[in-house]
């Protein structure tokens, strides 16, 4: 990055259930980051964290893939973290907000994370990845190519999956290509038949069991 920024957690708050997760707002130096939680009811060592783009809030893509994943991650003892950026036009303010969750997950005993991160949120947990070593696993939706080059800091340690839609408008497949050529073993880039780049065709199912895969 280019200037180093720092943040603590310094606590959080857990609010009352609803739709299977748990608002979980984390109290930091730089102000509150706002997650929802879909735990294991025995607990597990294993989480994955999503991200969505620029347009900020609980954004998700493929037809509301990350709730979905809420269900499904959890029945294969995964629990499932969604993150929403404190600033979601800021690299460096969003790659923070995505290691706070990370330490919280830690303190809670995950010892094993995943991350998922659409178009912008691509770049962001690319470099997130880099700097914590507990992440084992990155998938990308549709990333952008500004920041992502730390993918070539991911391998062997972390794997990397990269999934674009071959005739995206908005963000070209090169910007995965560039990634993916970049990285080092295990890595992976997967096309789909997609000018969105909401990736609003992928099969949920699909997209779930790579993300177990990997």
């Amino acid at each position: 990055m280019a200037r180093t920024l720092e943040l603590q957690v310094t606590g959080f708050e857990v609010g009352h259930a609803q739709h299977g997760y748990h608002p979980i707002t984390l109290e930091s130096t730089r102000g509150p980051i706002l997650t929802r939680l879909y735990p294991v009811p025995e607990g597990t060592e294993r989480a994955v964290i999503t991200v969505g783009g620029v347009g900020g809030g609980w954004d998700t893509p493929a037809r509301d893939l990350y709730p979905w994943l809420g269900t499904a991650l959890p029945s294969e003892g995964i629990a499932l973290c969604r993150v929403r950026f404190r600033h979601p036009t800021v690299l460096e303010e969003a790659v923070l907000d995505v290691l706070a969750a990370i330490a919280f997950l830690e303190a809670e005993g995950v010892t094993q994370v995943g991350l998922v991160g659409h178009s912008f949120g691509g770049a962001v947990v690319i470099q997130a990845a880099a700097l914590a070593p507990q992440v084992r696993t990155v998938v990308t939706l549709a990333t952008q190519g500004y920041g992502a080059d730390p993918a070539s800091e991911l391998g062997p340690r972390c794997s990397l999956l990269l999934l674009h839609g071959t005739a995206d408008r908005v963000l070209s497949p090169v910007c995965s290509q560039h990634a993916f050529e970049g990285a080092r073993e295990p890595k992976e880039t997967r096309s789909t038949r997609e000018r969105d780049m909401a990736l609003t065709k992928l099969p949920r199912r699909s997209a779930c069991g790579c993300m177990i895969g990997w």
